[in-house]
């Protein structure tokens, strides 16, 4: 995605490097996986000499995107088979999912607020067409989406049981 010459850098210092213990909340699993996951679409990364990017600056608020861009973004609906915790990280899990038409492996920053064996057989939304990423030693073929606030951190569910694979839009 970066021609020759591009940089990427984070203005916000709260940002850990990739591939270190993520700090918490749905801010962790963003940290842990989505600084692996998105190359320089982080609302604070800048690709320099970019000159039509969008910025975002905590006065403007997040970077506006396209409804294009976001239609590129594939959320699909994932059955957890397996959990365990991450063997190289205390903040991460790693899940076995079912996408209905395959089945991936999963690494999220979510070992604070969720014990593996609370997860099987929930059903998540999770981001499909991300690049697979090696995170502390393990793949993650996607990202599941999940909310936070001053109480913890909420995985997105469906709310009615829905088969596994199906689109969410």
């Amino acid at each position: 995605m970066s021609g020759e010459g591009d940089q990427v850098r984070s203005d916000d210092p709260k940002k850990e490097a990739p591939g270190a213990a993520a700090g918490g909340g749905a801010d962790a699993t963003a940290k842990e996986t989505g600084a692996k996951h998105a190359e320089a679409n982080d609302a604070g990364a800048k690709v320099a000499g970019a000159k039509d990017a969008p910025k975002s600056t905590e006065e403007t608020g997040p970077a506006l995107i396209s409804i294009d861009d976001f239609a590129k973004v594939e959320l699909r609906v994932a059955r957890v088979l397996e959990a365990e915790p991450h063997p190289n990280a205390d903040r991460l899990l790693k899940l076995q999912i079912d996408l209905g038409d395959e089945k991936r492996q999963l690494v999220a920053g979510i070992a604070k607020y969720y014990a593996p064996e609370d997860l099987i057989g929930r059903e998540i939304v999770v981001v499909a067409n991300l690049k697979p990423a090696k995170l502390r030693g393990e793949v993650s073929q996607g990202m599941l989406l999940a909310a936070s606030d001053d109480e913890g951190v909420a995985i997105l569910t469906p709310c009615r049981p829905i088969a596994p694979g199906s689109r969410v839009s």
